[in-house]
């Protein structure tokens, strides 16, 4: 857990999505990446928020900038969030698009929370399957 007044929130199978904390009156709701998903606001509309935004966004392609001349496109392997006064990381690898045959693509660790330079695709970067 993130800080000691960090509480985590859990779906229904006990998969962690993300973390309610108090800020002055009311309760911010964290995903597992350390992101902001809803401002100060009552507990239960923290938990729906976090319900409502899920994990399976984890899943898809993400974009890491700054390790090559132009963005990689990544997947996200392992998020380990701050605990215990150890720093937390994520790991990612470049996308191999499911191709099993081909040799292990690189793995790059990030700090978590998630920094700038890992980021979801925006329409303007390079398509990744053109050399």
């Amino acid at each position: 857990m993130p800080r000691d007044d960090w509480t985590p929130h859990r779906r229904d199978d006990g998969e962690l999505l993300g973390w309610i904390h108090p800020d002055g009156d009311g309760w911010v709701a964290v995903d597992v990446l350390g992101r902001i998903v809803a401002g100060a606001t009552e507990w239960l509309d923290a938990e729906d928020a976090l319900d409502q935004h899920g994990i399976a966004w984890l899943a898809d392609p993400w974009m890491l900038d700054g390790e090559a001349e132009r963005p990689l496109r990544v997947r996200i392997l392992e998020v380990t969030p701050d605990r215990d006064g150890s720093d937390g990381r994520i790991v990612v690898k470049v996308d191999d698009f499911g191709d099993v045959t081909r040799p292990p693509t690189p793995k790059y660790v990030v700090a978590w929370p998630i920094p700038e330079r890992l980021r979801q695709p925006r329409p303007t970067d390079p398509d990744p399957r053109v050399i």
